[in-house]
């Protein structure tokens, strides 16, 4: 199992490039941002950074969206960073919820993240593309290598990043619902006759080591509050009740009211308050590093590949710390 490492992009951008480098060294081999560029920096200026001061980390967002930059644009400025360090990016792809939404737009409809995915994975990889209608091709483009991990909740979604994506990003750590999404994907890959084992599955989700438990909820409160955001749209979608989702994902948000996204991501978040301890327990890694492993060898039992561990905490660096000491090492392994 590979470990990923994922910041906001708060400034200085000085600070995210320090714990990206003190990851690698603990044995990480992904590093992650999140990518809303109104509530944080703008994170492909600080990949440049990480990738200059790394050696072998590989580098990318959690997760961009088609709609705040033009394909074509997302495509050049992986490629760029690619020439430059080597291939030592992946492009991490959702519909976009507070990029889009605090920006005043609608996130993208699944048609167009289904129509940018091989786009910008063609595009940086110097093949042509059609771009609203156009040919298009970046003509400098040597050897170049886009891995493209879409993000997704619901089956429709799930179908699309089986069908399409290189990758699966699931934001929660919960093993009954990760073996369900994870078993959506991979029999969409196998209709569309793809090699379901060739997809790289990754789960995202906070860790936070120690044995005050009633500490790291609330730390890590704010995770269900932002995955609150995603079921709320499944389940305008879908109806609270269909079946199309399984009610152990959406439940929990029955008293939800409001989200204010100025506090997205942070642990201070005041809108999360409707966000249960089982839900923070299930979603999330909390506890001694025993309680880590054994969460953590259930997911690689259901086919998880990487493990992106959300530091966004009071506790970031003894986290990464204990993680390169205790976690990384024991897996390694076994």
């Amino acid at each position: 199992m590979d470990f990923g490492v994922v910041l906001q992009a708060d400034p200085p951008g000085s600070a995210v490039v320090g714990l990206m480098r003190r990851a690698e060294r603990q044995g990480f081999r992904y590093g992650w941002t999140f990518d809303s560029a109104v509530l944080w920096q703008e994170p492909f200026v600080i990949h440049g950074r990480i990738l200059e001061h790394t050696e072998r980390l590989i580098v990318g967002p959690m997760v961009t969206n088609p709609g705040t930059r033009t394909w074509e644009v997302t495509a050049s400025t992986f490629a760029t960073l690619n020439e430059m360090y080597g291939n030592r990016t992946v492009c991490g792809i959702g519909r976009g919820d507070s990029a889009m939404r605090v920006a005043g737009r609608r996130p993208n409809t699944l048609a167009r993240l289904g129509q940018a995915i091989p786009v910008i994975r063609d595009l940086a990889e110097g093949r042509e593309a059609i771009v609203d209608g156009k040919p298009l091709r970046l003509p400098w483009v040597r050897d170049g290598k886009l891995p493209v991990w879409m993000a997704a909740y619901g089956p429709k979604a799930l179908a699309m990043a089986g069908r399409l994506a290189d990758g699966f990003i699931l934001q929660l750590a919960d093993p009954f619902l990760t073996e369900w999404m994870i078993r959506a994907v991979r029999d969409a890959a196998t209709e569309a006759g793809r090699d379901p084992d060739a997809l790289t599955i990754c789960v995202a989700a906070p860790a936070y080591i120690g044995d005050d438990l009633a500490h790291a909820r609330e730390q890590c409160r704010w995770f269900g509050g932002m995955v609150g955001n995603h079921v709320a749209d499944l389940v305008t979608r879908y109806g609270e009740h269909s079946g199309m989702v399984p009610e152990e994902l959406t439940a929990y948000i029955k008293t939800r009211e409001k989200y204010d996204y100025a506090h997205h991501g942070r642990a201070d978040n005041p809108d999360t308050a409707f966000v249960p301890d089982e839900i923070v327990d299930r979603f999330c890694l909390l506890g001694p590093p025993a309680a880590h492993l054994e969460k953590l060898r259930a997911l690689r039992d259901l086919g998880v590949d990487q493990f992106a561990l959300y530091a966004m905490h009071d506790a970031k660096e003894s986290t990464i710390d204990a993680y390169g000491e205790r976690i990384i090492p024991t897996l390694a392994g076994e």
